[in-house]
């Protein structure tokens, strides 16, 4: 098949999938809120425990977060919400965290707090693990601190895996798998979709580390239009952020799936966030805290605020970079940012995006047999380009109309405090505003 018939074909797939997905949307975007009644909460909605494959208490998780200056946390244990009875063996607590995990726990919450079972030294011996009810008090405070009620979908299709946060769920949702990568998705985004509908209240999807085992295409992503949010950055140092010869970044996708949608999709716009994927709390490698997170800009702290505030774009992705403001002015048709400065680091605001003519062409990756790869397409310079580089903590840029929507990365000098990839600096990615459609 010709590289433009193969391309055709895949479009014509995808527009024929966008036909299929006439659903209703996870939530209803409600009235816009004066910017006046507008606060900054600073969240993670990727967290693992003891529940699934983290190795630490879910309490002593949340407390790390609170002590660290964070608003909210979704903990998000595969195919498991915290609830019900857990036990789990110490020797499995020891061998995920080591052997002052215990003691750590102890001393944060004391004896009568912990509960055990069976001999200490024996494979008998296990803790049984707190839910979310029964910890939520003490971590949670009103305004201040919230947890929020969620799960990671964690399904495969074709061998890959295929992960997706769903977050203020009611109650678990089993993987509903596919046969392909697209279909898991489009079929988990029905079972969300579903529970919203039957609990009137919302519930937010996104889609995980989608270089992790090279699982989704930005193809697929394009494709699957309803699908609002994915993870542009993710702390996991498994998740091939940067892609490799053959596949492409993640933040790469992330132009190419926007470009596709809003040009020839008709679809809605994809937003960014930035996660932990937190595994790992006590200094052993793999994916730590406080690595990505989001500061949403909302009303108040609770998951319907969030979740709606999100789903306006009224939020930014941060490893490590503070934005003073972020607004785009639709009367004077221009986007401003500034950034908290720290002392002694400079920073450079990059908007990008992708204008109306952009050169179209799409060609396959090959392997060395000559054969076309099963990955993201190669697509022209012109889509996810620079349109404008500031030094300095504060830029704007002004729309000229041409374009399909405009994005801003503000990249900074300092180095990542935890890095998950060689040479990781200190960045911030604000949402894609639309232009034209």
């Amino acid at each position: 098949m010709k590289r433009n018939e193969l391309f055709k074909s895949r479009l014509s797939q995808m527009r024929m999938l966008v036909l299929a997905l006439a659903l209703t949307p996870i939530c209803n975007v409600h009235a816009d809120e004066p910017d006046n009644d507008l606060k900054w909460f600073k969240g993670n909605l990727h967290t693992h425990t003891l529940w699934s494959d983290g190795n630490d208490f879910p309490e002593m998780a949340a407390k790390w977060y609170v002590d660290h200056g964070y608003n909210f946390l979704a903990l998000t244990d595969h195919n498991i919400l915290s609830e019900g009875e857990k036990w789990v063996k110490y020797s499995l607590v020891e061998s995920r965290g080591g052997k002052d995990v215990l003691k750590k726990y102890l001393d944060a919450y004391g004896e009568d707090w912990v509960v055990t079972r069976g001999e200490p030294d024996t494979d008998s011996h296990e803790i049984r693990l707190k839910t979310l009810e029964q910890f939520r008090p003490t971590v949670e405070k009103t305004g201040q601190f919230l947890m929020i009620q969620a799960e990671e979908i964690s399904d495969r299709s074709q061998g890959k895996p295929i992960h997706m946060n769903a977050t203020n769920l009611q109650t678990v949702i089993s993987p509903v798998g596919g046969d392909t990568p697209r279909q898991a998705m489009e079929n988990n985004l029905r079972a969300v979709q579903q529970q919203a509908r039957r609990i009137g209240k919302p519930i937010m999807l996104h889609l995980n580390h989608p270089n992790f085992g090279y699982a989704v295409t930005a193809e697929d992503i394009a494709a699957v239009i309803q699908e609002r949010f994915f993870e542009v950055y993710n702390g996991h140092p498994g998740v091939n952020q940067l892609g490799d010869d053959t596949h492409v970044s993640i933040e790469r996708m992330w132009d190419i799936a926007n470009t596709l949608r809003l040009s020839q999709l008709n679809g809605e716009v994809l937003y960014g966030i930035a996660t932990d994927d937190t595994h790992n709390y006590h200094g052993r490698g793999g994916s730590r805290m406080g690595r990505g997170w989001v500061m949403v800009h909302a009303k108040d702290l609770s998951p319907a605020s969030l979740i709606h505030a999100m789903n306006r774009g009224e939020f930014y992705s941060s490893t490590g970079v503070t934005l003073e403001s972020t607004s785009f002015d639709s009367k004077k048709s221009v986007l401003s940012m500034k950034v908290k400065p720290e002392e002694g680091v400079n920073y450079r605001i990059e908007f990008i995006g992708t204008r109306v003519k952009y050169d179209r062409t799409a060609k396959p990756r090959k392997d060395k047999n000559g054969k076309d790869l099963a990955v993201t397409l190669q697509y022209s310079a012109d889509v996810g380009t620079s349109l404008k580089s500031v030094d300095g903590p504060s830029a704007s840029y002004k729309v000229a109309g041409d374009e399909i929507y405009v994005r801003a990365v503000v990249h900074s000098d300092k180095p990542h405090v935890d890095a998950s990839f060689a040479g990781q600096i200190q960045q911030a990615w604000t949402q894609p505003v639309v232009i034209t459609k």
